[in-house]
């Protein structure tokens, strides 16, 4: 009788579980050798906070509010930031008269572009979600850059000696070329994002996971910063397992076809 060996995406979740528990365990032991308790919580402490908080308290609410901001953020600076990257990449001149704003922006700290959002436009949404998204599009525009450069002229040329239109070129040669590009970009990019919207909450928002973790920094509640904090990181991670890098390798596919 043979046993049955777990298929890949299998093994891959064991290998991420197991590595998590890995994790667990070293913040259990560091937190009973290394500090106090109201200090380093052990996490038998913090995991009965954010039952309760899910459970009776606004951890919903709060989630709800920064992942929105994610999303919109997200979607305008993939948006803005694709468009910009492919025109760079495709026409040399507008590389070189963009080349040195992209530089400045990203260059341009975080805080700042957050704190300035703030000043110029007011203590709003629109201003925290234009910070967040004025943050990655430089990323975003960068990445992409540097995808629209390598686009195989074999390609164009067959696509114009069948005399492909526009819109079929872009579809069927330039967009699964890029693929890859885009998905690595959203990949990488909202590691980033999720954690400036924090920030933007942190400085200026009277809801969302950075507007809770600075109202529990103010009380020095360690155990319900990580509370808050690691909620957050834990949706964070469902998201990058179970959409983004699905997506990321099939957008990949075509190259080991």
């Amino acid at each position: 009788m043979s046993i049955k060996m777990p298929t890949r995406p299998a093994r891959h979740y064991l290998v991420t579980v197991a590595s998590l528990t890995g994790l667990l365990v070293l913040w259990g032991i560091g937190s009973l050798v290394l500090a106090e308790p109201s200090i380093f919580p052990a996490p038998w402490v913090v995991a009965p906070l954010v039952w309760a908080e899910l459970v009776h308290g606004q951890l919903l609410f709060h989630m709800g509010a920064t992942l929105a901001r994610v999303a919109a953020g997200f979607v305008i600076a993939m948006t803005v930031g694709s468009a910009i990257g492919i025109i760079m990449g495709m026409w040399r001149k507008a590389d070189r008269w963009m080349d040195p704003v992209l530089v400045v922006f990203l260059n341009l700290p975080a805080l700042v572009t957050i704190v300035l959002c703030y000043l110029w436009i007011g203590l709003g949404e629109a201003a925290a979600i234009t910070a967040v998204a004025l943050n990655k599009i430089p990323m975003v525009a960068t990445m992409m850059r540097e995808g629209a450069r390598v686009l195989d002229p074999a390609l164009t040329d067959m696509a114009r000696v069948f005399d492909m239109s526009r819109v079929s070129r872009l579809r069927h040669i330039v967009l699964p070329q890029l693929a890859p590009y885009f998905a690595g970009a959203a990949r990488a990019g909202l590691a980033l994002i999720w954690k400036i919207v924090l920030v933007v909450e942190f400085l200026g928002r009277s809801n969302g996971i950075g507007f809770k973790i600075h109202l529990y920094f103010q009380l020095f509640d360690v155990a319900m910063v990580l509370a808050y904090s690691l909620s957050f990181v834990a949706v964070m991670l469902v998201i990058e397992k179970l959409i983004l890098q699905p997506i990321e390798r099939r957008a990949s596919d075509w190259r080991r076809a």
